[in-house]
Formats: structure tokens, sequence, C-alpha cells
């Protein structure tokens, strides 16, 4: 056989071995959902797929901050959008949440200067499956102020640009709606 033949049996035969790897690897780093209760035979709570979640979930820092043991990320405590010195808390639209992180950031709030948006993925990583209200639970997990309702990610809808992703933190129901509406926002860092 000529060498170039084998050498590209051998590049289809390594880039297959990869990609099925890859595929692997990166199911097998996804969370479970929490669900526990079986209501069908094969469903999330008979299989229970995924990451076992550590145990604690959370841990509360010295600076009051909030570290999620499963993603790494560390949350602000307080999930209601206090106000923060000149930075007024409360439902706002997605500029405003933008804007709103922007001034945490400006204080240098709980003596952090990096907080951020989450985006879809990192905000919805907080819903619990297997609770019927994730807001109630989080607010027993050391968090305060989680409120029954929308959360803005950083995320705009890739079909119209004037939309961004939420989530609502009770049944975690993710879409998107228009920038101009009023959700709360719940800054994040990326851990270390």
């Amino acid at each position: 056989m000529p060498r170039r033949f084998i050498a590209m049996v051998l590049f289809v035969i390594v880039g297959v071995a990869l990609t099925a790897g890859l595929s692997w690897a990166v199911g097998s780093q996804l969370p479970k959902t929490g669900q526990t209760t079986s209501y069908a035979a094969g469903d999330d709570g008979a299989l229970q797929q995924g990451v076992a979640w550590p145990s604690p979930r959370f841990t509360t820092n010295a600076d009051k901050t909030i570290t999620d043991n499963l993603t790494g990320l560390v949350w602000d405590p307080d999930g209601g959008t206090p106000t923060v010195g000149a930075c007024a808390g409360g439902a706002k639209n997605w500029q405003g949440a933008l804007n709103y992180v922007a001034c945490l950031n400006a204080s240098n709030y709980l003596g952090r200067n990096d907080w951020r948006l989450p985006n879809i993925n990192e905000i919805k990583s907080l819903v619990h499956a297997g609770q019927t209200n994730t807001a109630t639970w989080l607010n027993s997990q050391g968090f305060t102020n989680v409120q029954r309702g929308f959360y803005w990610s950083s995320t705009t809808s890739a079909d119209d640009g004037t939309l961004a992703w939420f989530v609502h933190i009770v049944d975690g129901l993710a879409r998107t709606f228009t920038k101009e509406s009023t959700n709360y926002v719940w800054p994040v860092r990326t851990g270390q």
C-alpha cells in the first residue's frame, strides 16, 4: 500500500478515536440534575446519570461569597439584587443588569472587582430538579433573598439580538425575552 494511503487511514482512525474520546469526556462532565424520584423506567430519577454532587454543595467563604463546589463558580450570597452603595438594586432590564454588575465592580463589592453576569449555563446550574422550588432550596443552602422569579444571563439570543436568555430559578425554565423586560441580577465570579 502506498504510504500516503496508510497515512490517511491512520489520520482517520486517530481522528475518530479523539472525537469519540472528546465526546465521552464532555458528556461525563455534566452534573446530575438532583432528581431522585423516578416516574417511569429509564427516566432521570431512575438513572441519575452525571457527575455526583459534592457534599456540601456550597461553601460560604470568609469574604461572604458562596462557592458552588460542583461548578467552582463563586456567587454573590444575596440573590435579591440588593442595593450596594451607589448600585441601585431590584429588577432591571438587560442593559441595567450589565450596568449593575459594572457598578458592583467599581464599588469593589465584597472586596472583588471581577463580578459578571452569568451566562445561561451558569445561572441554570443553580437549578435543583429534585426540588419543587429551587429558590427555597437555595435559601436553605446559605444564600439569602433568592427570588421566586426570573434571572438574567449574559447570553443573547442567536436568532434575535434584541432578546436575551433568562432562567426562572424556581423551576429552571430557560427562555429568551426582550432585553427591555425586567428580571433579577445574580452576579458571579469565576472560581480559583
